[in-house]
């Protein structure tokens, strides 16, 4: 009996630390000033991009490179859009005909045609164990 406990409590540990999710590292290059902020959102979708972020994260800018972790992202395909928020007023800032005034990228470096690129442009897969990604503003 004892020995059957042993088994399942093993098999329980093993099967929650596969469970765990894994970190996303990001390295953001070609921040202009240190003003502000960087705002990252990470998509889990084609749905949901650029409406409903699955995570979210803000760090202070720095002038040259900022690193950013989301922490807990579960296994899967998944792409980001960041901005510089850099007079720090919490939204992307644009022109009068909609093109932004801020420093801005997407996973995968991605450019759109007349607008943002699309989530098969921007996603990338995370392995359970997380990863790490380079960016540069533009």
């Amino acid at each position: 009996m004892t020995l059957i406990r042993t088994a399942a409590c093993c098999s329980l540990f093993l099967m929650s630390a596969a469970a765990q999710a894994g970190d996303l590292a990001i390295r953001i290059d070609d921040v202009k000033s240190s003003e502000g902020s960087i705002m990252v959102a990470l998509f889990d979708s084609a749905d949901s991009f650029l409406k409903r972020p699955a995570k979210v994260a803000r760090v202070p800018a720095s002038a040259g490179t900022v690193n950013v972790l989301i922490k807990d992202v579960p296994e899967g395909e998944f792409g980001f859009s960041l901005f510089h928020d850099a007079n720090g007023n919490g939204k992307m800032d644009r022109n009068l005909v909609g093109i932004p005034t801020e420093d801005y990228a997407f996973s995968n470096n991605a450019l759109g045609k007349m607008g943002p690129p699309s989530f098969e442009q921007v996603k990338f897969a995370i392995p359970a164990a997380g990863t790490a990604t380079t960016i540069s503003l533009r």
